[in-house]
C-alpha cells in the first residue's frame, strides 16, 4: 500500500452520515448476533495488481483451503488511490445493501462509519479466536476499535519512521549512521553527502502533499515526542513545535533533488537505487522496489535506520478488513475475519506484501532477513505510533484539512511559510 486518495474525504463524510441516519432502523438487530445469512462471502479490495494482488490472492488460497464450505465472491476495485472502491463502498452502504467484508485503513479513519452506526461489533464472534487480543500490541489492536468496539481486523503493518539509505553512498560520504541522533543531525549528514560525493543529500517526492505530510510527521515526533504526537491527534497540540518541524525540513530541502516537486515518491526512490541521493523517508513499501531491483542488495547496497529521534517506536500504516453491521453473510463474515487475524494467513499475506505481520506471535521463517529486522523492532517497540498521513490518527475530514493546509500554505521553505502551516495544522481540528 502507498497512498490512498481522501481528496473527497469530507463528501464522503457526510455521504456516510447520511447513509447512516436513514439506514439506522434497518441496521437495528442485523448485526453479528443475527442469523447465518447467505454463505456467499463478498469481499471487496483495491489490490488490483502488484504485490498487492500476490498477497491477497495468497491469503485468499489459504482461506479457502481453511473454509471449503464457504463460496467467495471477491472483487479488486482498482484505479485512483482507491478512489473507485470509495465510491463504490459509498454506494453499497448508501442503498443498505454492504458487501460481507472490505479491505479499509483502521483507526481514526474508521469512524466515518461507526459514526453512523455502519460497522458491527466483533469482540467475541473474532476478537477472542485464535489468541488475538494477547498477540496483538496495543497500537493494532487501538486501531482496530477506534471507537471502543472491535470493529475490524488489520492483516499487516507498514512501518513509517525509516530512514533509508544508499550504503555506498553514505560510506563515501564518511556518514556515521550512529551518529545521527535527532532530525537536527540528520541535516549535517545531508551537507557531509553533498560535499563528499556526487549525489544529493536527500531524495523528496513534494508532487503530493501525502508525501510532505508523511516527512513533517517523521521529523514531528522525533523532535516533539510520544507525547507531543498524541496531544496533535487528539486536537490539543500548540503551533510551536508544529512549526519548529517544517522549519527542520525548511533545512532538508537544500539538499533535496531540484525536480522533486514534479516527481513521485517512485522516482525519488530510484535515487537510492541509482547512487543519485544518500538518504530518503518513505514507508516501507521502498524496501520492495529494492527487493526487486536486480545486485541491489539489503545492507551492501542498500539499509535502513529508525528515523533520528524515534527509537523504540513503531510508526505504523495499517489495512484491515471490516464488519459491515447490516451483514449479508454473519458467519461466513466471521470466518473471514478469523482466519484474516490468523498466523496462517499473516504469513501468507505480508511475505508477498513486503509488509510484516500485526500479530506478535508469528514465525518469521519465510520472512526476507529486511522484514525480520522489521518485525523484531516491532516486537521490542514501546508504542506504535498511528500513521497521521494515511488516515490512522487522524478522521478523513481532519486528514483532507491537513493536506489543504500544505498545498495552500507550504509552496515555499520558509520560515514564514512553516509557521503560516502549523497555525493550519492547528486550525484543522477545531473546523
Amino acid at each position: 500500500m502507498t497512498e490512498k486518495n481522501t481528496d473527497s474525504s469530507m463528501t464522503r463524510r457526510r455521504y456516510l452520515t447520511a447513509a447512516g441516519a436513514t439506514g439506522v432502523a434497518a441496521l437495528a438487530g442485523c448485526t453479528n448476533g443475527g442469523s447465518g445469512g447467505s454463505n456467499e462471502l463478498e469481499i471487496l479490495h483495491g489490490w488490483s495488481g502488484g504485490d498487492g494482488a500476490a498477497a491477497f490472492d495468497s491469503m485468499l488460497e489459504g482461506f479457502k483451503e481453511a473454509y471449503p464450505d464457504v463460496t467467495v465472491n471477491d472483487k479488486a476495485i482498482g484505479g485512483g488511490g482507491n478512489t473507485s472502491l470509495n465510491t463504490r463502498i459509498n454506494t453499497r452502504l448508501g442503498n443498505n445493501n454492504p458487501p460481507s467484508s472490505w479491505a479499509e485503513w483502521p483507526g481514526k479513519n474508521l469512524i466515518q462509519f461507526t459514526d453512523a452506526d455502519l460497522l458491527g461489533d466483533i469482540e467475541e464472534s473474532v476478537w477472542s479466536q485464535n489468541n488475538m487480543k494477547e498477540a496483538y500490541l496495543q497500537g493494532p489492536k487501538d486501531a482496530a476499535k477506534p471507537a471502543g468496539t472491535y470493529v475490524a481486523v488489520p492483516t499487516n503493518i507498514h512501518r513509517m519512521n525509516n530512514l533509508f539509505y544508499n550504503q555506498q553512498v553514505i560510506d563515501e560520504a564518511g556518514v556515521d549512521i550512529a551518529s545521527i541522533e535527532t532530525p537536527s543531525d540528520l541535516t549535517a549528514a545531508l551537507q557531509k553527502v553533498e560535499e563528499n560525493t556526487d549525489a544529493i543529500g536527500m531524495a523528496q517526492s513534494s508532487q503530493s502533499p501525502w508525501t510532505t505530510l508523511q516527512l513533517w510527521a517523521a521529523v514531528y515526533l522525533g523532535q516533539a515526542g510520544w507525547d507531543t504526537y498524541q496531544d496533535f491527534v487528539a486536537g490539543e497540540a500548540e503551533a510551536g513545535p508544529i512549526a519548529d518541524a517544517f522549519k527542520t525540513i525548511n533545512e532538508y530541502s537544500e539538499y533535496f533533488n531540484s525536480d522533486a516537486g514534479t516527481v513521485g515518491w517512485q522516482e525519488a526512490n530510484n535515487l537510492i537505487i541509482n547512487g543519485g541521493a544518500g538518504f530518503f523517508h518513505q514507508g516501507d513499501w521502498a524496501a520492495g522496489m529494492y527487493s526487486g531491483t536486480e545486485d541491489f542488495e539489503y545492507k551492501t547496497d542498500w539499509n535502513q535506520a529508525v528515523f533520528p529521534g524515534t527509537d523504540g517506536l513503531y510508526s505504523l500504516n495499517m489495512d484491515s478488513w471490516t464488519y459491515p453491521a447490516n451483514n449479508p453473510s454473519p458467519e461466513a463474515t466471521e470466518k473471514w475475519l478469523t482466519y484474516v487475524g490468523s498466523k496462517d494467513a499473516q504469513v501468507r499475506f505480508n511475505t508477498e506484501k513486503g509488509s510484516i505481520p500485526p500479530r506478535s506471535d508469528v514465525p518469521m521463517d519465510e520472512f526476507s532477513e529486511f522484514q525480520t529486522n522489521q518485525y523484531s523492532d516491532f516486537q521490542d517497540s514501546t508504542a506504535q505510533p498511528p500513521s497521521v498521513a494515511h488516515g490512522l490518527a487522524t478522521t478523513p475530514g481532519v486528514l483532507s484539512d491537513l493536506k489543504t493546509a500544505i498545498s495552500q500554505n507550504y509552496s515555499g521553505y520558509t520560515d514564514s511559510a512553516a509557521e503560516d502551516t502549523a497555525q493550519a495544522f492547528v486550525d484543522a481540528f477545531s473546523n
